[in-house]
């Protein structure tokens, strides 16, 4: 049983209400949470909305017997009563303007899923049916089952604009919600707060409930989660398993760095390593580990904590020197430079980062591995995201581990910064793209 939760396009409402309705469905069933896209902010409000890791589908990363695999094992694993999917962007977008690859509807056809579509009707009603009736024609394998009414100004505009969709687009609307600022969130420069720094976001994802209970018909929801048709066949791996030796790794996991996609980190524990979370920000030192994985986050705003945190720094610095293997991605890479905007950090990389106005780097990935290293051998090629406004000040020659096929890496299409058993990168990777990435660096972390 399962729904895609779609937009007409960006900044429709898609999170909140999402979120809201994560929520309110938890409240009486166990609610597996997904996001279509390369996402870590939205999916830590599924999290703390259902109590259930948020997982990713993509896909640009995965194909349609992986994207199965996954939402399989997201159900198998919180014994989910339903799995909702919140879509990305608009319903259609993509990589490309003509073909699904990186869209929601992707998912949706993968999964055979039916769609439930956001449309921002603000100072619409005939033409609100005009937008779904587009959405409904332009790939008819696309099931639109429903449509969510947001920014409604009031009850009769409601009324009227549901009148329009449902006589003239011939789907059923389901629910509006009026306009209220005071549901609006925090955002960011890479999007919506994440949920681990607000420690009132319980309140709003209450709220966020509460006001889909009150708008949303939950009854024909469920109907259309209850009638989506069984999962298509065909299922892929998602992940390499090879690693026999046990090995311990630790996972920097604080307020600081917590952009993980679930299953890389379920991809270590499949290799036989115990997964050892510590905090940059507030631990004194290493745990006793074999590997560590710094993963993205957001160290330029703590820069003053971590850099107070000397006795951190010094040890991850010592592991690195001692020959150990250290991964990080995108925030992990800047903690591991001399400086982030002169704030002290590891001291690993001889290079200091820099925060910009602008952005540096958004976009899909595409690597290919032109040495040996802790995660890929020379020549794989594997598939990532990018999305940072800083910079590594880089100069002389550096060594690189990656040559970035599509996106723009640290320079000249160059990333991973690599030094001894340590490899720094902006790419974040997804095991299903790079599916050797746990079994060689667990292995790594076995071979110290």
């Amino acid at each position: 049983m399962r729904i895609v939760l779609a937009g007409t396009g960006s900044a429709v409402g898609k999170t909140t209400i999402s979120t809201g309705i994560m929520k309110a469905l938890s409240e009486e069933y166990r609610v597996q949470p997904f996001k279509a896209g390369p996402d870590y902010i939205d999916t830590s409000y599924h999290t703390l909305a259902t109590g259930n890791n948020s997982r990713n589908l993509d896909s640009f990363f995965m194909s349609d017997g992986q994207i199965r695999t996954s939402f399989e094992r997201g159900i198998r694993t919180s014994n989910a009563d339903f799995g909702i999917i919140e879509g990305v962007r608009g319903l259609y977008e993509g990589i490309s303007p003509i073909n699904d690859v990186g869209s929601t509807a992707s998912i949706a056809k993968a999964l055979d899923a039916p769609v439930i579509l956001i449309l921002n009707s603000r100072s619409l009603v005939k033409s609100a049916a005009a937008v779904v009736i587009g959405f409904k024609t332009l790939d008819p394998t696309i099931k639109i089952e429903g449509v969510i009414l947001n920014q409604v100004k009031n009850k009769n505009h409601y009324l009227k604009t549901k009148e329009a969709v449902e006589k003239l687009a011939g789907v059923d609307v389901i629910g509006g919600i009026q306009r209220d600022d005071a549901i609006k969130v925090e955002q960011r420069h890479l999007g919506l707060v994440p949920a681990v720094e607000r420690e009132n976001l319980l309140s709003y994802i209450d709220k966020w409930g509460e006001i889909i209970k009150e708008n949303i018909d939950m009854d024909a929801l469920i109907s259309i989660m209850k009638n989506a048709r069984k999962l298509p066949e065909g299922r892929e791996d998602t992940w390499q398993e090879e690693n026999r030796k046990k090995v311990k790794i630790g996972v920097a996991m604080d307020e600081v760095f917590n952009f993980y996609y679930t299953e890389n980190i379920e991809s270590l524990e499949a290799n036989n390593a115990k997964v050892v979370p510590f905090s940059p920000f507030k631990d004194e030192e290493l745990p006793d580990v074999d590997g560590i994985y710094i993963g993205g986050g957001y160290p330029e705003i703590f820069a003053k904590e971590l850099e107070q945190n000397e006795s951190m720094r010094r040890s991850v610095l010592k592991f690195h020197q001692d020959g150990n293997p250290i991964y990080a991605e995108c925030g992990g890479l800047m903690y591991l430079t001399n400086s982030i905007n002169g704030k002290k950090m590891c001291e690993i990389f001889n290079y200091d980062s820099v925060m910009t106005k602008k952005v540096q780097g958004l976009s899909y990935v595409i690597s290919k591995a032109i040495k040996d290293n802790i995660i890929t051998k020379k020549g794989d090629v594997f598939r990532g995201h990018e999305f940072h406004y800083s910079k590594v000040l880089v100069n002389g020659k550096p060594e690189y581990a990656f040559k970035i096929l599509r996106g723009k890496g640290i320079e000249n299409s160059l990333d991973g910064l690599m030094s001894k058993n340590t490899v720094a990168s902006y790419v974040h990777t997804h095991v299903a793209a790079c599916p050797q990435f746990a079994s060689n660096f667990t292995r790594s972390a076995g071979d110290n």
